[in-house]
């Protein structure tokens, strides 16, 4: 079992999760990565089918990269929950757990004999985390919870993307990773407040109800401004809501970010004395002009030549980097965000760590994602010994 530090702020929480894939792993991984015990209920033939979820053609150990990017960490117990033998050892591990995550689609949970008012007459102090793909919209109730469906139908595709583009969606599966930093969040609550009242609670959410609230923003001002549709830049969009200079210019050698500024403080920094001329309400009804003249200019001079002008004069500018050049900088370096975690057989991961300092510190757990009910026997002999 995985030693806790003094800065594992859920040290003596134990969670059980129950769910598959990314959006409720990924909040279990959370609340591990804070110090709680985790325990992954899993099928015996095959477990979390994420396990075999690819995301390149790199496999570590049998399981996919995906796989042990969200569950490292965590202790494995294999039961078919439609086994009376495994449930009634599921049921032990429910009345001594705090936490239970599930994201099994609607109605299934409830078969199983495993949904809230289940569990929570095994255990009146759980806190019960639920993720579905699309909450209570009963008319979307049945369709698969998945992230790339959820982004399309959130609208937030219409923001990506430049005019002409069309819906571009994330290249990163966003609903699911907003989703179970939301459920994080309930369930953080729902300890501090048994913790009062002693009273367990369900907290739900879900990977649409993630996405619109990852878009409040500007969807409170579709909503105060007549219902009129974002409408995207023509040219080097970033935000379809916010004025020229906003977005991503190619230099001669690389690309630059350029956030919001007032126009007449960038004029003579490029050059460009016409930028000067631009009314405030300008920079964004002519915004596709004037990004054109900027973009025309940058592509002129290196990234490091830009920077140089542009950084002194306080302008809010960034090289866009990618990972390597990333991992290549002192600001990473000295974040420490990545570990090595390891398991039985040899099996090394390279992965981040957790993005949460307590007190300075960075929590990491050497322990790699692990196989299909390792710690299986181990549980039943402590469930076992807890009852004697």
């Amino acid at each position: 079992m995985n030693e806790k530090t003094e800065e594992s702020l859920l040290s003596g929480i134990t969670v059980l999760d129950m769910s598959q894939f990314l959006a409720g792993p990924m909040a279990a991984l959370r609340l591990s990565d804070l110090g709680a015990r985790v325990i992954k209920i899993e099928r015996p033939d095959g477990g979390d089918l994420c396990r075999r979820l690819y995301l390149s053609d790199t496999e570590i150990g049998g399981d996919s990269t995906l796989f042990h990017a969200i569950n490292r960490g965590k202790e494995s117990f294999a039961g078919n929950m439609k086994d009376p033998e495994d449930l009634k050892t599921i049921h032990a591990l429910i009345a001594r757990a705090d936490v239970v995550i599930q994201n099994f689609r609607p109605g299934v949970i409830e078969r199983l004999g495993l949904d809230y008012d289940s569990v929570k007459a095994i255990n009146p102090r759980i806190v019960y985390g639920s993720i579905t793909g699309y909450g209570a919209a009963d008319e979307w109730r049945a369709l698969p919870g998945q992230d790339l469906l959820a982004q399309a139908r959130s609208g937030a595709m219409w923001l990506n993307g430049e005019a002409d583009d069309g819906p571009v969606p994330f290249g990163l599966a966003v609903a699911d990773m907003l989703a179970g930093n939301l459920l994080v969040q309930g369930i953080l609550a729902g300890l501090v407040r048994r913790s009062v009242t002693g009273a367990g609670v369900h907290i739900e959410t879900s990977l649409l109800e993630a996405m619109i609230d990852f878009q409040f923003e500007v969807l409170t001002t579709h909503l105060n401004d007549g219902g009129r549709l974002p409408k995207k830049s023509s040219v080097r969009n970033a935000h379809a809501y916010l004025a020229a200079p906003y977005g991503v210019y190619q230099c001669s050698d690389g690309w630059v970010a350029l956030a919001m500024m007032p126009l007449a403080k960038l004029a003579p920094l490029l050059d460009l004395p016409a930028l000067e001329s631009y009314r405030s309400e300008e920079a964004f009804s002519r915004r596709d002009e004037i990004k054109t003249m900027i973009a025309g200019k940058l592509r002129q001079k290196t990234v490091k030549a830009w920077l140089a002008i542009l950084e002194p004069a306080d302008i809010w500018a960034a090289e866009v980097l990618d990972w390597p050049k990333l991992m290549q900088t002192a600001a990473f370096r000295q974040l420490d965000m990545l570990q090595t975690v390891s398991r039985d057989g040899g099996v090394c991961v390279r992965t981040t760590a957790s993005p949460i300092r307590v007190n300075g510190h960075r929590h990491k757990n050497d322990l790699a994602a692990p196989t299909i009910g390792y710690q299986s026997a181990d549980l039943r002999a402590e469930l076992a010994a807890r009852t004697k």
